[in-house]
Parts: C-alpha cells; structure tokens; sequence
C-alpha cells in the first residue's frame, strides 16, 4: 500500500541519531529520506563553570533542559555528583526533551503542550514570579544559544545559571551525492531544526548548491526559523507540528496541495 508521502524525497539535516528515527518515520508513509546532518553534538570537558552550575542544582527549585541532549549529557553529569535533588522539579522546552527526561526516570516534567519552545515554556504556572523570585533555576544546554529564557526568568527575579554540557559543531560532509541526487529531481523538501542547524546547511551544500534551495520546500519546527534569511532562499517554507509526527502531516499537506 502506497503512503500518503510516496516518492517524496525530503533531506533530513538533524543529527545523525535523530535523522535516522525521523528517516524510519517518513519511509513508512512512502517518502525517500536523504539523511544529511548538518549538525552533530559533541561532549564538553569538565569545566568549572558547569562544576559551579552544578554545585547549585542543590539549592534550585527548577532545572530546565533545553533539548534532548541536554537532558542526556546534563542529567547524567549530575548524577556523577550523586542522586537527583528531589526538590528540584525538571522543565522540558519540547516533547522529544520531556521523553529524554522521562526515560531517565523523572515522572513530572513541566512541559508545554502545544507550542514547544521557550516562550511556551515560561508561560506556564511553574515558571511565574510567584514560583521563582529569588530562586536558583539551573538551565541545562548546549554551549552558547538563544539568552531569551534566561533573561524572561531573570526578569521574574529567578537566580538563572548555565550547565552547558555540549557543544554543536558543522559536519564536514560531501554534499556531492546529495547534489547529484537534486539535480536528477530527486529532492523535493528539507527538514531542519533550528536557525543554525538551516545555516550550517546552506554553507556546507556551497556555491554549487545554492541554486538548488529554490526548487524544494523547508520544513522548519517553529516561525523563528522560517523567518531567517536563508529560508527565504526555498520556494516555500512550512512550519510543522512537534516529532516525527509533525514533520509527517506538514509533508502531506504540501503533497496535497501540491
């Protein structure tokens, strides 16, 4: 039985262990998925500045992960200090990090349901002035990224430190097959994650590869990313549903109305 993707050839840009779950995802539905990370993650060494971060997990009332792996690179580098403070509740930005935190044993994770991202995040009950002023709140993540968290719980009164336990860095990958694969009109969408994620893209693909982007659809996860310059380089931009699952129903609304 066909599925409702069929034929469809979609890049998939995330790094490679996430590509390959969203690639199973979209060949049950019948698409053909080209994995191509245009990110990988990489661990940090031990420094002071996430010793210090972690030493204030005991007196925090919050730990916040903003992605996946930073619910498990962070999780697993607080246990090397010891067991889990248990007054220290865990916020998620999106579902695939609530399901990171739940999968190392956390029963409660604040976390949005509709819109997955920061602002989400910090409308909820949990993250309010109420809850927080003049609180540790301890944010798990990637080294540098997005202060607009920090300063939102700052502005709360909330303490807000940094436990940054990995670093994101662009592949060095040959985007020749690719390249071949989109000339021969094999390529119809691109699937990124974040802003970064879309830039690494376009500047590993080069001056060759530029012309390509206008003959495909970007599938982004959120309006920030669609707004970036270099989406305005594809024919379109949708902006899909969180998981596998989001990107699957934005693809075959574009091939309905296709």
């Amino acid at each position: 039985m066909s599925g409702r993707l069929e034929g469809l050839g979609v890049v998939i840009t995330r790094p490679r262990a996430a590509a390959e779950a969203l690639a199973a995802a979209l060949e049950r539905e019948g698409a053909r998925p080209f994995v191509f990370p245009a990110l990988d993650i990489e661990d940090l060494p031990p420094s002071p500045a996430l010793e210090a971060a972690l030493a204030l997990l005991e007196e925090a009332v919050l730990a916040i992960f903003v992605s996946a792996h930073a619910a498990e690179r962070g999780v697993a580098a607080a246990k090397r200090r010891g067991p889990w403070p248990q007054r220290v509740q865990v916020a998620a930005v999106g579902e695939a990090t609530a399901q990171a935190l739940r999968n190392a044993g956390f029963a409660r994770v604040i976390s949005p349901r509709e819109r997955h991202d920061s602002e989400a995040l910090a409308a909820l009950p949990e993250l309010q002035a109420d809850r927080i002023s003049g609180h540790n709140v301890v944010i798990f993540r990637g080294q540098g990224g997005r202060e607009r968290l920090r300063q939102m719980l700052e502005a709360r009164g909330a303490r807000v430190s940094y436990a940054e336990c990995y670093r994101r860095v662009r592949p060095q990958s040959d985007p020749a097959g690719l390249l071949q694969a989109w000339a021969r009109g094999e390529v119809q969408a691109v699937s990124v994650l974040s802003g970064e994620t879309l830039a690494n893209f376009v500047a590993m693909l080069g001056e060759e590869g530029a012309p390509r982007l206008g003959s495909a659809v970007l599938v982004v996860p959120h309006e920030a990313v669609a707004a970036g310059p270099d989406a305005r380089r594809f024919s379109r931009v949708i902006v899909a549903g969180p998981g596998p699952e989001g990107v699957v129903n934005a693809l075959g609304q574009l091939r309905v109305t296709s």
